[in-house]
Parts: C-alpha cells; structure tokens; sequence
C-alpha cells in the first residue's frame, strides 16, 4: 500500500522537479523573463496550500480511497493541459488544477495508510511511502532536462500522464476502500477565510518590488493578507470542528516539526528554484547537463532513507533536528560560492551532501509529527500538517525570487548575474539555519517508541 501511495508523491515531486530544469526554456517559448517564470511553480503550490485543509473533511465524508483517486485523475488532467499551455496567463490557470489535484492526492494517501499503522511501525511506513516518492526528484532534473533539449519543455508535463494512469489502475485494483463517515459540517468560513489570507499573502510576495502591480498595491495585499491570516486564525481557535485544527499544537511532537520545519522549508524550497537556474543562467550550461548535476540533491536524499532510522535511534529526534539543520545550512551556504570555474563534479558533491541532510530533516519531522496525535484527530493533523509543510516551499520560491530581483536592483542589472544568486542562496541558509534555535524547546525524549532500539 504505501508504494502504490507513493506513486501519487512520485508524480507530484517528479512534476515539481522537472519544471525547475525546463524553467529557463518555457521563458523563452512563452515570452517571459525566467525569475517571472517562478509563478509557475508558486501558483501550484499556493493552490496547492489552499485547498489542502478541505482534505480531510472530504476524505472522511466521501471515503479516503474514492477521493484519493478523483485527485489522482484531476492532477492527470492538469498536466496535460500544462502542456498545452500557450501563454503565462493558460499556464497558471493550468497549474492552479494541478495544485487542485494535489491537494487531495498527497495528504488522503497518507491519511489511507496513518489509519492501518502502530506506532512503532510509524518510521518503518514513512520510510517507504517517501522512498518510492524520491524516486521523482531524483529522476527528474535529468529527465526534464533532456525532455527539454531533445523534445520539448512541454513533454516534461506528458510524462505524467502514463504515471497517473497506472496509479489510479493500482489504487482501484489493490487498496482497500475506507468507508466514509458522517463528519460534522465544513467550517467553510474558516475555509474561505484560509484560503483568501493564503491566496492574498501569495500575490502580495509575488509581486513585491517586481513593478508588476502599480504602486501600493503590493504592499497593500501584504497588510490584507496578514489581516485576514489574524483573523482566519481567531475564528479558526473558536470554532468546534474548525478549517484548521490549532488545538493540535498543544502537542510538543507535533508543534516541534511545525515551528522549525516552517522556516527550514522556506530554506530548502529555495534550493530547486536556484540551482537550475545557476547552472543554466550564470554556467551557461544546457538544461540536460543542469538536470543531470542537479539530480545529485534527490540521490543524496534517496541514498540517507536507509540511513534515516540509524541516526534517530543513535542520536535522538531533538538532537538530529538540531544540528542537521546547522549542517544543511551549511550545503545551502556552500552554493552560494558557486562559480563557473567550479569543476562539475564540486557543485555535484556540494548538491548531493545538501540532499543528505535535507532528507533526514523531512524525514524526521514527517514521522514525529504523528506520534503522538490519536487517531481521531488524524485527518485535522493531516490537513494542518500538509498545509505547513506546502505553504513554506512556496515561500521558498517566492523568498528567492524576490532575493535575485533585489540583488538585481541594488546592482542595476537587469539581468541575474552570479552575485545575484550568491545572495539568493544565502538567503536560503539563513531561514534553514533558524530551525536549530527552534527545535531546542523539543523535549529531550520525543519520539520515544518509534524508533525501535533506540538507546537509552
């Protein structure tokens, strides 16, 4: 069951991966400078944030199963009209069904497996439901960048097609239905109230400092955004059966990943957004020979899974949140010397040790977060839990986006140069050094149980 879940993570992140790569050449066919070219990767995840929370109330209204097919069939579909997109404004009403699709796909898979797991099995099914799922980010630089070179940017979209296909034939044939509950109403205005902060606060950071809006109105989304997040989350601590369940923070394990892996996410988002357009901008490398380098982050991840169980039970889940955000910083941090006279192979190992310790972050936070959540408060904490996990990597494009433009203005170019990603990636270590503070507050035996063996 959770490989065949994991083919819905392996579309998601093999899509997220290849658009990256192919970035730089969907600018140039559909006309748009390529730092522009972010909101096509910021608008599946802003869709993507804002319709995750309505995930767990229609996985137990309508049966987990029966939803995590309708979302698999509807990303499908988004993809190939990706595809077929003939200009920015298609692409991101395109993209805007994909984040549709994947708000129900990821967190009703999880949600389906969550429900049959002990506790002690808990970072044995995480491993290998997010194991099948790198598969994605590893296959995809190479892939899309020789999708791009030797088809086209838009073959990087069709790929998805078949994967979808096959998936929803292994979930109708080989995964048991839930049957659906009568859960109490929606709390559709905390819904709306979510949703609209999360949509606003996005466009507000998109288009900060970018002259794409007239003057103010940036700025005036930022300060209704926020407005409306205050009061999405009063409404939401004084509601019963709320969008957004914030009773859930109560619970170290669970408010630990939520509180680090926020700022540790916006970090690493940065991360696949840069380093193509680095290799490709400032190297002059081709999309392939950029897919092919940048493929070393998600081998380095697929390579620390095995690994992962190890050094919990060796080190501890506070101690491992600690200092491996000080180490992935540092990788990020290491990105930022990049020059075009660095060797390939230099900028591959770089890559590939940022991709070791980034795995064994999420690694750690996607298992504590549910250790201690009973088991009818599962479907809120998947909702509140997908919801923090996607929101920060949209941040993270959007924090590096705005970083090159700054860097761009302050200098008078008009055009990233390799100063303008430097500070872009130092940016990036920045927000993934501050989960280590954070995670200091962690207690000193969480995690206990999961992790069999671990010493005393």
């Amino acid at each position: 069951m959770a490989a065949i879940v994991a083919s819905a993570l392996f579309m998601q992140n093999l899509d997220s991966t290849v658009v990256a790569t192919a970035l730089p050449a969907m600018a140039r066919s559909l006309g748009e400078p390529p730092v522009t070219m972010g909101v096509a990767i910021t608008t599946y995840l802003v869709a993507l944030t804002v319709f995750i929370p309505l995930s767990g109330w229609v996985a137990d209204r309508f049966g987990a199963k029966q939803v995590f097919m309708a979302a698999i069939a509807t990303f499908t579909v988004a993809s190939a009209f990706c595809g077929l997109a003939g200009n920015l404004a298609e692409m991101v009403a395109a993209r805007a069904l994909q984040g549709l699709g994947g708000a129900m796909m990821v967190p009703v898979g999880r949600l389906l497996l969550l429900r049959r797991v002990r506790k002690e099995e808990l970072l044995s099914v995480t491993t290998w439901l997010t194991m099948p799922g790198l598969l994605g980010p590893l296959l995809g630089p190479p892939v899309g960048g020789l999708l791009t070179d030797l088809i086209s940017w838009r073959a990087v979209f069709w790929i998805n097609i078949p994967v979808g296909v096959l998936g929803l034939l292994l979930v109708w044939r080989l995964i048991p239905a839930l049957p659906p509950s009568l859960p109490p109403p929606p709390d559709l205005r905390g819904l709306t109230l979510v949703g609209l902060a999360l949509a606003v606060l996005m466009a507000a950071f998109e288009t900060l400092g970018r002259c794409l809006l007239p003057r103010g109105v940036p700025e005036a989304l930022l300060a209704a955004g926020l407005a409306l997040a205050a009061v999405a989350v009063w409404h939401c601590r004084r509601t019963p059966n709320p969008a957004l369940d914030f009773s859930l923070l109560s619970i170290p394990s669970f408010r630990a990943p939520h509180t680090a892996g926020l700022v540790f996410r916006i970090g690493a988002g940065a991360v696949p957004f840069l380093v193509p357009l680095t290799l490709q901008l400032g190297f002059g490398a081709s999309a392939a020979e950029s897919g092919m380098v940048s493929f070393a982050t998600a081998l380095g991840a697929f390579a620390m899974k095995p690994m992962a169980q190890f050094a919990l039970r060796r080190f501890g889940f506070r101690n491992v949140m600690i200092w491996n955000a000080v180490c992935a910083a540092l990788t990020v941090a290491a990105c930022a010397a990049f020059r075009p006279g660095w060797p390939m192979a230099a900028v591959f190992v770089v890559l590939l040790l940022g991709g070791l310790f980034r795995s064994l972050h999420f690694t750690t936070l996607n298992t504590l977060a549910y250790a201690d959540v009973p088991q009818e408060k599962l479907s809120a904490a998947t909702s509140l839990y997908s919801t923090a996990q996607q929101l920060p990597l949209a941040l993270g494009v959007v924090v590096a986006s705005a970083s090159l433009q700054a860097s761009m203005a302050l200098a008078g170019r008009e055009a990233a140069a390799m100063p303008d990603f430097t500070a872009a990636f130092l940016v990036g270590a920045l927000f993934t050094l501050l989960a280590a503070p954070l995670s200091i507050s962690l207690p000193k035996d969480a995690g206990e149980g999961i992790v069999s063996g671990r010493r005393r």
